[in-house]
């Protein structure tokens, strides 16, 4: 990243309160010229829970300084009961973060280097909430940089996934569990500290026992859903997202529904900003952001609106990796979503495991049957991708060996795809209640696999998300399921396979129980997104410009990082685990002299064979320490079922020096719902 020192404005940084109606007080952080108050400026505003003073304040002093260096107000505010914020967080996108949301954007306008023109940004749950306070139309609200979030929180979150319940809602929730552990900063709220942690503490709850009671899509989950009414939504919007992260789908329906405009862009990068972009290539996305506020908050005429609605990075086969540096590929565009440039190409599965061209294949009555290991999925990777530690899908051969597959011949040409392929299958269970993975692969010349694409399906949810219905054993059923998003060159000598299992472990929760498909593959279609290049065209497409960022936070590590993602298979106990370790080390913000650790453990197991082995275990342990003031907490959850429930088990301690201030167990029960 080249570090700009050198703005057209000179930047002040202040530290603030918000307050709202009710007399609490947000936390924010503020970055504006020195002389906005005699020529005041548009304000950007980033709205999160993860602590802008310490847990993010590295990734913020490099763009918000940036925006403000030329012409901006950057403001990052903690949202109520996290970082330094008054309050107690109980739960994701709730209707009073909406409310605070609207206040602040009141309290900026009023300001007196503000000219009342705002723009909202974030990358995930400040993704999510830029929408969903557009959706609310405030006036001050101007544009909306959205990246890596969603539309639909049931059908395209980190929760759940084509119905089905995603190993990652684990995950998430104790990463949740630990951030809303944390005590804010002494230094700057004084003597309150201890009693807003406690109340912290003892306030917020177990999110994972939340979100398990909604297993289906219900008004728990349309609440900050802004699919249910696109037409909410009044001012322009960005969206911005990675193919390795697990929230691409979204940009392209926002393109299709929204009705302002609009702009999308997919890089081969995953959950990060464009601009610290892994997978590479990062681009200039701090200026790119910039073109976008200059036209909307200022009203220069940029350019940006005269480019294609749509960019996105056409990837190049590769080896199969859990992590990569680059991407080879290049830029393509669409002038509109959907693309009239993109048409669909059919492939038919035969009993014989081919995939063959619509116009090769001959209907018939063969039938073919799957019931997969439960190791099958070790190999896939994060659903959402943050590419530490090493987090992406490896040689699906792995895979391939408890799925049936299904492969073209070898390619005379090369094959480009851009959009969702569809998988449309003629299926039945012996169960009521089933899943299929499916998973698309590039098949090198020297038969490693890379997977490209994949889509789950919880049967019972084939007709509605929020209606759920068993499947009557041995019964067909027709379904459709469309899989990520992607753009991808199959190159020649290259072949695709489409693999089908029963289980995708631990990326999503398996069946109760046991489940054996049977398909008709005469009667089963690939239907893949096929895109012709134009390089005359491709040719003419601005470049981005290099990354760019302002002058990084001064910070000392103390003690190294250390990651790891391992697969152990103790075939003497027949137990298998995946394990995967992320430890941030200890370091310290010099500039308040912080120091910082955090260590997170996540294992994954399962006893051959017993549907009822299934576990996964999280652990957080997280330390701040300044001079003679330290404290630190432990949390543990413990998730695990049978074929009528599922169990939760945690525990949150927290420590003040050596004495422990705080302890609670959790141990529940939640009924399985057709999941």
């Amino acid at each position: 990243m080249r570090i700009v020192t050198d703005f057209p404005c000179r930047v002040q940084e202040e530290e603030t309160w918000i307050p709202l109606a009710d007399g609490t007080r947000l936390a924010a952080r503020i970055w504006r010229p020195v002389d906005a108050d005699r020529h005041p400026v548009p304000a950007i505003l980033e709205y999160l829970p993860y602590r802008k003073r310490d847990l993010t304040a590295e990734r913020d002093v490099q763009s918000h300084p940036y925006w403000a260096g030329h012409g901006y107000a950057g403001v990052r505010v903690d949202i109520r009961g996290t970082g330094d914020s008054d309050g107690v967080l109980t739960d994701e996108y709730l209707p009073s973060e909406l409310e605070d949301g609207l206040e602040i954007l009141a309290w900026l306008e009023a300001q007196p280097w503000c000219t009342g023109e705002v723009g909202m940004i974030g990358i995930s749950w400040g993704g999510f909430n830029g929408l969903q306070i557009a959706a609310l139309r405030p006036r001050q609200l101007k544009a909306v940089i959205t990246l890596c979030f969603t539309d639909d929180r049931y059908a395209d979150d980190i929760h759940h996934m084509g119905g089905c319940l995603l190993g990652d809602n684990l995950s998430w929730a104790s990463t949740m569990f630990d951030g809303n552990a944390c005590p804010p900063d002494p230094d700057l709220v004084g003597e309150r500290w201890r009693e807003m942690w406690l109340e912290r503490l003892d306030g917020s709850g177990l999110w994972l026992s939340q979100w398990l009671a909604h297993q289906r899509r219900d008004d728990y989950w349309k609440h900050g859903s802004v699919c249910e009414d696109y037409s909410a939504i009044q001012c322009p919007v960005y969206a911005v997202s990675g193919w390795a992260d697990g929230y691409c789908n979204a940009v392209f329906r926002v393109l299709e529904r929204l009705s302002v405009p609009r702009k999308g862009l997919v890089g081969p990068w995953a959950h990060k900003y464009p601009h610290l972009g892994v997978p590479g290539p990062a681009i200039g996305f701090l200026q790119e952001s910039l073109r976008w506020w200059d036209h909307w908050l200022k009203g220069i005429d940029t350019g940006i609106m005269d480019e294609p609605m749509v960019r996105v990075w056409m990837q190049e086969s590769v080896p199969p990796s859990a992590r990569y540096d680059e991407r080879p590929g290049r830029w393509i565009a669409e002038p509109s979503w959907p693309s009239p440039n993109i048409l669909p190409a059919s492939f038919r599965l035969t009993a014989g495991h081919d995939l063959l061209p619509e116009a090769d294949g001959q209907d018939d009555d063969s039938t073919l049957d799957i019931r997969s290991p439960l190791s099958v999925g070790l190999y896939a990777g994060k659903w959402c991708s943050y590419n530490a530690p090493p987090d992406l899908p490896h040689d699906q051969r792995d895979e391939d060996g408890g799925s049936l597959i299904f492969q073209t011949p070898r390619l005379d040409a090369s094959l480009e795809i851009f959009g969702a392929p569809t998988v449309e299958l003629e299926i039945s269970a012996d169960q009521p209640v089933a899943m299929v993975a499916l998973r698309l692969s590039d098949i090198a010349e020297d038969d490693k696999a890379t997977r490209v694409s994949y889509g789950l399906l919880n049967l019972t949810h084939r007709d509605s998300n929020e209606f759920p219905k068993p499947l009557e054993p041995g019964k067909r059923y027709r379904v459709s399921i469309p899989l990520k998003h992607i753009a991808q060159q199959f190159a020649a000598g290259h072949a695709i396979r489409l693999a089908l299992s029963t289980s995708y472990w631990p990326l999503a929760w398996p069946a109760p129980n046991p489940v054996r498909l049977t398909i008709l593959p005469g009667r089963c279609r690939l239907v893949l997104p096929v895109r012709a290049p134009r390089p005359a065209e491709e040719a003419t497409l601005p470049a981005f410009g290099e990354p760019e960022g302002a002058s990084p936070m001064a910070k000392t590590l103390l003690q190294p990082t250390q990651e790891s993602w391992q697969v152990i298979r103790d075939l003497a106990n027949d137990r298998t685990t995946l394990e995967v370790i992320n430890d941030e080390g200890r370091y310290r913000i010099d500039d308040i002299d912080l120091e910082i650790s955090a260590r997170v453990t996540e294992r994954y197991q399962y006893s051959y064979g017993s549907y009822d082995s299934l576990s996964g275990w999280t652990e957080w342990q997280r330390s701040f320490k300044r001079g003679d003031w330290e404290v630190r907490t432990l949390t543990r959850t413990l998730m695990t079922s049978d074929a009528d429930n599922f169990r939760l088990r945690a525990t949150l301690d927290a420590w003040e020096g050596d004495t422990r201030i705080f302890a609670r167990t959790w141990d529940e029960t939640i009924p399985r719902d057709l999941v």
